[in-house]
């Protein structure tokens, strides 16, 4: 049985994932992912909410109420060494995406606010990249909309790779509770993508009582829903990891903290 939290890909198809606040029962983060080939146009309304449009794969052209940007595209695969190409899209603007050739696009969504934020292209290559981790704890972070960046109302986005036979996320660790400066609030989803693609990696989402406890066994494209409790990732042997975090809450900033039963891994040797 597949668990609540986790949300199979369309394996055909423009649409690959659709989360929507009403469909995660939750009140910020939106995602959805889409499949284009040569000459597509996606039409992306933002209405209330802030969005981050990720171009994952692929070349294309973004246009927002005539202003337009051109070839928008750093790499083929996820899993290649280089930040994506990115764009932060204001409430109540139009956004028209045309594929130059096969691409894949994320949409990443939250509530916006009053204040006047301009359309902003996120150069790949001022974004924040970084180790985190050591061992087979080694994982490999591009933050492409982090929180110290006030472009934002709500909205963080990051992306993480992480090699064969390791684990992220890791110590397990959690940010579901409004406790500055110990701990922020903050839903979040984890878009998986596997290399090889038929591969696959386990997430598991607990809470300290157990009253959450979900085992989800990710495939391709798929997605888990975060909406509160730890939340490691493990990729088995043979199979690189890559996902997509997006994050929102009721204060734009990222604090968590790490389940008490395993920092002690964290200790100085």
């Amino acid at each position: 049985m597949v668990s609540p939290l986790h949300v199979k890909a369309t394996p055909t198809g423009r649409e690959i994932v659709h989360i929507t606040p009403e469909r995660a029962g939750w009140t910020y983060v939106g995602f959805r992912a889409v499949r284009l080939v040569a000459g597509d146009v996606e039409h992306v309304p933002t209405l209330t909410r802030e969005h981050c449009v990720v171009v994952l794969t692929g070349v294309v052209d973004m246009e927002v109420d005539g202003q337009v940007f051109e070839r928008m595209g750093t790499r083929l695969s996820v899993f290649d060494p280089v930040a994506p190409a990115a764009l932060y899209v204001p409430p109540g603007k139009q956004v028209v995406i045309r594929a130059h050739g096969n691409a894949e696009v994320a949409l990443c969504s939250a509530p916006g606010d009053d204040k006047p934020r301009p359309v902003t292209l996120l150069d790949p290559a001022t974004m924040r990249r970084s180790v985190r981790g050591q061992g087979t704890n080694t994982r490999y972070v591009c933050d492409i909309l982090p929180h110290d960046n006030p472009l934002a109302a709500h909205l963080l986005v990051v992306e993480v790779r992480t090699p064969a036979s390791h684990s992220s996320s890791y110590p397990p660790h959690k940010h579901d509770l409004e406790q500055p400066p110990v701990e922020t609030q903050l839903e979040e989803t984890y878009y998986h993508r596997l290399h090889p693609p038929q591969g696959f990696a386990f997430q598991r989402v607990y809470t300290d009582d157990r009253s959450l406890d979900e085992a989800c066994a990710v495939e391709n494209h798929d997605v888990v829903m975060v909406p509160r409790g730890y939340h490691p990732v493990v990729a088995p042997h043979g199979y690189e990891s890559y996902y997509l975090n997006v994050m929102a809450g009721p204060n734009r900033f990222w604090v968590f903290k790490n389940d008490p039963a395993h920092e002690w891994m964290l200790a100085p040797k």
